[in-house]
């Protein structure tokens, strides 16, 4: 992967001019070997020190990163005997989700998530990764058949939100979501999520309800988009940055609300950095899940994951 497109914000610039350096001074290793050693100690500090102090805003950026695994990088990198299936079974295809069979070290699983694409004419095929509502009903559809076959879902969410054109409202986008809210929380199967990239509002919730839910570090879970929220409090979209600090929406945030069960690190400027390394810390966070519910009937799970839901928020009764 070319530089360039590894570190292409503004926060990254030294991390790149200094990797710039290295790649030129390794040229000529055979002449001064010390340089070189003291130029890759340099360099590994810095990326300590620019990564380990990510603003919101940062974290939002890296989540975006055009070079970050998607859902059917993931399933290459991770799974075997992968059949994907299709359609929604009452309008079309919906290439921004997809989902099939697989198996993870041998278990067989269903795997669905969203999906955006590498360039422009991958990402009209796949929408950006916001879903039509015959997206969500191809989800519902997989979930569903997961049930039957008594296999455990694994959902991968990233997505900037469900697509907000007129012929998905009028298609029923609002009622997809909604109905898979209610019905994934119904699904007598294990349910492990993890939010990959972007977590969009409604759009990322509509495949969204499960027993565990992880995020990688560089992910973000939110509401509504940190431009939108801008737009919305201070008609200003520049002061995104602002918005997303308030919103609370990194993985770190989220797990001290609660809101999530585990953080998934990533490795050192991000998941396109190693994206073998982070499907081995994402493969081992599945298998621990699976292994944790073993033996579960599938209404002990329903019945967990209501409980689950139940113990949200934070309320008290004291009005002294």
């Amino acid at each position: 992967m070319a530089e360039g497109l590894l570190y292409r914000y503004d926060f990254e610039k030294p991390v790149a001019e200094l990797e710039h350096r290295l790649r030129d001074v390794r040229k000529e290793s055979h002449r001064n070997p010390a340089a070189v050693r003291t130029l890759e100690i340099q360099l590994e500090q810095l990326k300590r020190k620019v990564y380990a102090h990510l603003t919101a805003w940062q974290r939002v950026q890296l989540a975006r990163h055009p070079l970050r695994p998607y859902t059917l990088d993931y399933v290459e990198l991770l799974m075997t005997d992968f059949v994907e299936l299709h359609g929604d079974r009452f309008f079309g295809d919906d290439k921004a989700i997809v989902g099939g069979l697989a198996k993870l070290d041998g278990r067989p699983l269903m795997v669905l998530g969203h999906q955006k694409g590498r360039d422009t004419k991958q990402n009209l095929m796949r929408n950006f990764g916001s879903a039509h509502p015959e997206g969500y009903r191809k989800a519902l559809r997989f979930m569903r058949l997961a049930e039957k076959s008594r296999v455990p879902l694994a959902v991968f969410i990233d997505t900037p939100g469900a697509y907000p054109g007129i012929g998905a409202e009028e298609r029923g986008q609002a009622h997809s979501i909604a109905y898979n809210l209610r019905e994934m929380s119904r699904v007598k199967t294990p349910i492990f999520l993890c939010v990959i990239g972007e977590g969009g509002s409604g759009g990322a919730l509509g495949i969204g309800v499960g027993d565990w839910v992880a995020m990688l570090e560089h992910a973000y879970y939110s509401v509504i988009s940190p431009e939108g929220c801008a737009a919305i409090l201070w008609r200003d979209r520049a002061r995104a940055p602002d918005a997303a600090e308030a919103l609370k929406l990194t993985a770190s945030d989220l797990l001290q609300l609660r809101l999530i069960d585990e953080v998934i690190e990533e490795p050192l400027g991000g998941a396109h950095h190693d994206p073998a390394a982070t499907a081995q810390r994402l493969k081992a966070a599945i298998l621990r899940f699976l292994k944790s519910v073993e033996g579960r009937s599938g209404q002990d799970m329903v019945n967990s994951r209501y409980e689950r839901f139940r113990r949200y928020g934070v309320y008290t009764t004291d009005v002294s």
